[in-house]
């Protein structure tokens, strides 16, 4: 009876954390050894406690895992979420009915992979609110009065974006709130999706619902640069890989599951007591913070959460 128990458990460990699995084979460990040499073991590291945080992670198809993962350490972004430079997101998809894992840059790659080119002096994206809007003149070019401070409460009218080069040229981009809603309507499956169930008065999320301005402020830039920037290859493989499933990084095949899965979803978890006095327990021992859980996908109440940026806040 005792020798069934331990096979049952060892049967249920390796089924529930496939992807440790899967980078433990010898040809994967390999493919990590030759491309990162001796930083392979803290990288593989780094990724199995980012998957090891969020249950979907887990589960999803761990070749998506490792294809996400390994196009961050191509670009030579950290997968850290506290840090904003890229992310590793689960989405489902429902004609499989499994999830896959996709490779997200974040606001702050942008402007990394950026200053790496060598070839700006400036690159900045902000909201912009009412009174800061002078003239929106597409074609000499926007005045804002940044001096303005918002009223509190306001939300921004638009977004906007510019860069300067060494060689002094410059380019700009503003986009209503309006506009960037629709972008997001237009190229986002998760959030035609969350509009939809949210009409119904069903419950929904979604990356741009839950992140509308950090999404805005990052699509202006991408924007922006993609269409008026010398772009170094390294961005080029970004935008390319930015919300995409990463079929092969070396090849740079990537899929698109957010504008191409039906009803793909961005599901976030529900937390249980259990769970949420162990993410106390993680903030007080300074092992996360309360940013780094919303971004791996756990979805607290409004008195949960206000409790844990509390706690994190008397700690810092």
């Amino acid at each position: 009876m005792t020798n069934q128990v331990q096979q049952n458990n060892q049967q249920q460990k390796s089924v529930s954390f496939p992807v440790k699995e899967f980078f433990d084979r010898p040809a994967i460990k390999g493919k990590i050894e030759a491309l990162l040499n001796k930083n392979a073991g803290s990288f593989t590291t780094s990724v199995l406690q980012i998957v090891n945080s969020n249950q979907l992670l887990k589960n999803a198809v761990p070749m998506t895992v490792f294809n996400a993962a390994l196009m961050a350490a191509t670009l030579n972004l950290p997968l850290q979420n506290g840090l904003g430079f890229a992310y590793i997101v689960p989405y489902k998809n429902n004609n499989t009915n499994r999830y896959e894992a996709q490779f997200q840059l974040g606001y702050k790659g942008l402007i990394q992979l950026a200053q790496r080119s060598g070839q700006f002096q400036r690159l900045v994206a902000v909201p912009v609110y009412e009174k800061q809007l002078l003239a929106e003149d597409p074609i000499n070019g926007y005045e804002f009065d940044w001096k303005q401070k918002p009223e509190q409460g306001e939300k921004p009218i638009g977004y906007y974006a510019y860069f300067k080069l060494l060689n002094d040229f410059t380019a700009e981009l503003y986009m209503t709130t309006f506009e960037i809603d629709a972008h997001a309507q237009r190229y986002s499956q998760t959030y035609r999706s969350y509009l939809k169930k949210k009409s119904k008065g069903e419950y929904a999320s979604s990356v741009w619902a839950d992140n509308f301005e950090a999404m805005a402020l990052k699509t202006v830039m991408k924007l922006l640069l993609s269409k008026q920037a010398p772009l170094s290859v390294e961005m080029q493989q970004a935008v390319l890989a930015d919300q995409a499933v990463v079929k092969d990084a070396e090849k740079g095949e990537f899929g698109y599951p957010d504008n191409e899965i039906q009803d793909a979803e961005y599901t976030k978890l529900t937390v249980s007591q259990q769970v949420f006095e162990q993410c106390k327990q993680n903030i007080l021992n300074g092992e996360t913070t309360l940013q780094d859980l919303c971004d791996n996908g756990y979805e607290f109440t409004q008195e949960q959460y206000a409790e844990l940026e509390t706690l994190e806040k008397s700690e810092s």
